[in-house]
């Protein structure tokens, strides 16, 4: 016996537009030998410290400082994360170095082109 096959009619979209694809993101990066680094705006808590005498009104109102740092995400791991700001062209030699603990990271913004 012979199967029957049927053809579908492909149909028209619904509201008689189609909807226009989105472009792809592109982030602001250093290629650095065969390594692509992404560049970010990182918010973090910095400690604060106070080694006078105060009383506890003034020791409730201490706050950590807010901090914003840029730079390039040189590798990130479950404890650390480190970043430097400038490099050689050349070779993979890195300066202006940090390196963060992960708690004290409240956001990190991948910054766009």
């Amino acid at each position: 016996m012979y199967k029957k096959f049927y053809t579908i009619r492909c149909r028209k979209p619904k509201y008689g537009k189609i909807m226009a694809r989105k472009r792809k993101k592109r982030y602001k990066h250093a290629k650095i030998g065969k390594n692509k680094y992404y560049f970010y705006s990182i918010k973090w808590l910095d400690i604060l410290g106070d080694a006078g005498h105060a009383d506890s009104k003034d020791f409730y109102n201490m706050r950590p400082a807010k901090m914003v740092s840029q730079g390039y995400v040189f590798k990130k791991d479950k404890k650390y994360l480190w970043t430097f700001a400038s490099y050689d062209e050349n070779e993979a030699v890195f300066s202006d170095r940090n390196c963060f603990p992960i708690g004290c990271i409240v956001s990190m913004n991948k910054i766009e082109i």
